[in-house]
């Protein structure tokens, strides 16, 4: 049989995106698959990745499959990670859901400000009809969201001063994520929101480069962001979510029964991370607490907050789709 040099070509490359996305071993006996994390070792989803992630997808192939995990930016940042598993040269990334909306708008709809007032609304939201629509436009984009993990409540740390009301945030530079609706939301507080990849943001509030920054106390408590940071207040501006991708031009390439056992083991592993998230979030205030000054702003300068920031809201509908943030808000106002 003759290959021609164009299909002989398309062939060497789908092999190879196959090699460098999940490895093998003489023969293709055993496959690897590799999954990388920006979070710390310790972080939820990190050890909830490393302790049942990897072994339930042993579990169910017998060994044919094995996962190796690389949390703590080992293979670089949020973005790089991303980008890697959309060209399918990583298998999969668990990330913040805020890196993704550069490439998937829609995204923004579950980042509006001061929405969800708890987990339980927030995982809610994302378990229904809004996470399915979502991870529809992920999968024209060349993904497989394998699931939805809690980050959490974003809060407001700084070296500057007790933030109580809005009128403290004037002019305060704050590291924020590189969504559009996280940096408008604060700019309408009156901040000067900074993007930036969380793996510069320790330098970069150690050398007072920017005032502060907002992550959920588990991700401050991680990142040892107290040691540069002395200030904390409980905004609760956003909830946040970390998204499970896979890549579907290398998911694609694994037997249908593989594909089935990933796709169980993540269910389970974000099972397991959100109880997790829930306690760790707990023991990590109490752990601020003890290095930080802990600051609780009053429900008046809660409801100040999410006037000033109501037009951001009608931003997102023209980026996300009016429909799809309406959804949002009606699924999360519900009792």
């Amino acid at each position: 049989m003759i290959i021609s040099t164009k299909r002989l070509s398309k062939f060497a490359v789908t092999m190879v995106t196959a090699a460098l996305a999940f490895g093998s071993t003489a023969g293709w006996a055993q496959q690897k698959l590799q999954i990388a994390g920006n979070f710390a070792t310790q972080h939820p989803s990190s050890v909830a990745v490393d302790e049942v992630f990897k072994q339930e997808v042993a579990r169910l192939t017998n060994n044919q499959l094995v996962v190796d995990v690389f949390p703590a930016m080992q293979l670089g940042g949020a973005k790089e990670n991303v980008d890697a598993v959309r060209s399918g040269t990583l298998a999969l990334t668990w990330v913040g859901a805020a890196f993704l909306s550069r490439i998937a708008p829609e995204i923004e709809a579950v980042s509006l400000p001061f929405v969800f007032p708890n987990r339980e609304v927030a995982m809610r939201v994302i378990d229904g009809p809004v996470g399915t629509a979502i991870d529809k436009k992920l999968q024209d984009k060349g993904f497989i969201a394998l699931g939805w993990m809690e980050l959490g409540m974003r809060h407001i740390t700084n070296s500057k001063l007790p933030v109580r009301t809005m009128a403290d945030l004037k002019g305060m530079k704050i590291r924020l994520q590189p969504n559009e609706t996280h940096l408008a939301t604060f700019r309408a507080l009156g901040a000067n929101p900074v993007a930036m990849d969380v793996k510069e943001l320790y330098s970069a509030l150690e050398q007072k480069v920017i005032d502060g920054q907002e992550n959920p106390y588990t991700v401050i408590n991680a990142n040892r962001f107290s040691e540069v940071q002395k200030q904390l207040s409980n905004s609760g501006h956003f909830f946040d979510f970390i998204v499970v991708l896979a890549s579907k031009k290398a998911f694609d390439q694994l037997k249908p029964e593989f594909q089935t056992a990933v796709r169980e083991a993540m269910t389970k592993t974000v099972a397991h991370q959100r109880k997790l998230a829930e306690q760790d979030e707990k023991d990590a205030l109490a752990k601020l607490k003890a290095g930080m000054t802990y600051t609780e702003i009053t429900p008046a300068a809660f409801e100040e907050m999410r006037l000033a920031t109501l037009p951001v809201i009608e931003g997102v509908k023209k980026r996300a789709g009016e429909a799809l943030v309406n959804q949002v808000l009606a699924e999360a106002a519900k009792k």
